[in-house]
């Protein structure tokens, strides 16, 4: 009897592992229910105002002022810049430059992340404070192939440039501040702007901006903020430009945390009857909103926007990043003349810097959860897919080379079995699918 008690207990133990295993292999994949508590406050997000004027886009992308722009040559840059290997002109991806070392910056930036309290402090209480200490110890999960590194260092750049060739994503959508202003636990960074563009052009990559919620920005700031890019980047080899139905050519911005404006007052800058409008300007644009909650998609239209993005890399995090409210998404832009443009991530980890945010982790599971986004993705057919994103270390969505690394007091995930440049192949194997899944929905 204790012989069988034993088996059964053994059998029983075996049954709640595998039980256990299966539970946390799906987790990767399917949404979690309702919204997370990651983000507090978007519960005061605005409301929906009047309907805007509205103009269709097409999927063609052309060289900027400075390199020929004739319609001619709109779809070869947008299939492939080489014989040898393809840039992608509609593959998009985030890229961070706030990131500093003791050798080029004279200390530290962003490696040493704070720890963020939970907003509650009786939860709060129960985890840990303070801030990371590098270069063994830095807020990331993972480490990388390069180190806790300077986003200054021209070598540095070059790397990040080569890889993002490497893996055919031919846009790179740059976290912007204006001058003399970053985020939270960062410096200003809007002089590195030239270098970046110079190191994106001698590979033949595009730069596009990527417009932060600093603290101020309303539609007036951001009118300021377009113009003084257009201005200062707008003759450069680099700068991103879009060719619009109409066969307008023009700049596309993509602005985060879009919702902390009223749509009332994005539209006096969106639409063509605004108070201060772009349309029709030198300075007008492609303006993608961020779509979080259901009933954005209704405040970008009204705002006047052109196409709604989900940024986030965690499914089932927001209505908007949820792979199964894609399809509905880009029903209702293509009823409205808008683009959809989802965004896909080979996962999500950002316990290091948020501790008490393990419920929103996403496992990579070897490249299967990255795969399964870039499939949701283009099962809905987009005109651009985003990625989250080339380097933010910190909520664990790289792209960019980690390595294994095992310190006193820290056990780093890595990429393992695989290479340290496994997600710039998947990268590169799904553009090349992308594109060639476009050229059968065009004929």
């Amino acid at each position: 009897m204790a012989r069988l008690r034993k088996k059964a207990c053994v059998a029983l133990f075996l049954f709640t592992l595998f039980i256990f295993g299966t539970m946390m292999g799906l987790r990767t994949l399917k949404p979690s229910d309702g919204f997370s508590d990651l983000a507090p406050g978007l519960e005061l997000m605005p409301v929906a105002g009047d309907r805007a004027d509205r103009r269709s886009i097409s999927n063609e992308v052309v060289a900027s002022p400075a390199q020929p722009r004739a319609v001619g040559n709109a779809k070869t840059a947008l299939w492939h810049s080489s014989p040898d290997k393809g840039i992608f002109y509609d593959v998009h991806i985030f890229y961070y430059v706030w990131y500093g070392n003791p050798k080029v910056d004279g200390k530290y930036l962003h490696w040493d992340h704070v720890l963020v309290p939970h907003w509650d402090p009786k939860i709060a209480a129960s985890y840990p404070k303070g801030r990371h200490t590098p270069p063994e110890d830095i807020g990331s999960s993972f480490y990388p192939e390069l180190g806790p590194y300077s986003s200054r260092d021209p070598v540095l750049l070059e790397s990040h440039m080569e890889q993002l060739e490497a893996s055919g994503a031919g846009v790179l959508v740059l976290s912007w501040y204006p001058p003399g202003l970053a985020d939270d636990n960062g410096e200003a960074a809007e002089d590195l702007v030239p270098a970046i563009m110079d190191a994106a052009h001698r590979h033949r990559i595009k730069v596009a901006f990527h417009l932060q919620p600093y603290k101020g920005r309303t539609d007036r700031t951001v009118h300021d903020n377009i113009k003084y890019i257009i201005d200062k980047y707008g003759n450069h080899g680099a700068f991103y430009r879009f060719k619009t139905s109409t066969g307008k050519i023009l700049p596309l911005f993509y602005i985060y945390d879009s919702y902390l404006t009223q749509p009332g007052s994005w539209a006096d800058l969106l639409t063509v009857s605004g108070s201060h409008s772009l349309r029709n300007t030198p300075y007008d644009g492609v303006f993608i909103a961020l779509i979080v909650e259901e009933r954005h998609k209704h405040d970008i239209l009204s705002s006047g926007f052109d196409g709604m993005y989900t940024y986030f890399a965690s499914n089932g995090f927001s209505f908007g990043s949820s792979h199964q409210n894609w399809k509905a998404i880009k029903t209702f832009c293509d009823a409205n003349n808008l683009m959809f443009i989802p965004s896909v991530g080979p996962g999500y980890i950002d316990t290091s810097i948020r501790p008490w945010n393990n419920h929103n982790t996403r496992n990579r599971v070897n490249g299967k959860y990255y795969e399964t986004s870039l499939q949701a993705a283009l099962m809905v057919r987009p005109e651009i897919v985003t990625i989250t994103s080339f380097n933010e270390w910190h909520e664990g969505t790289q792209i960019e080379k980690a390595v294994p690394k095992k310190t006193a007091t820290r056990m780093y995930l890595d990429y393992q079995p695989h290479k340290p440049d496994l997600y710039l192949e998947l990268t590169r194997k799904w553009a090349e699918q992308f594109n060639r899944e476009k050229e059968q929905w065009l004929m």
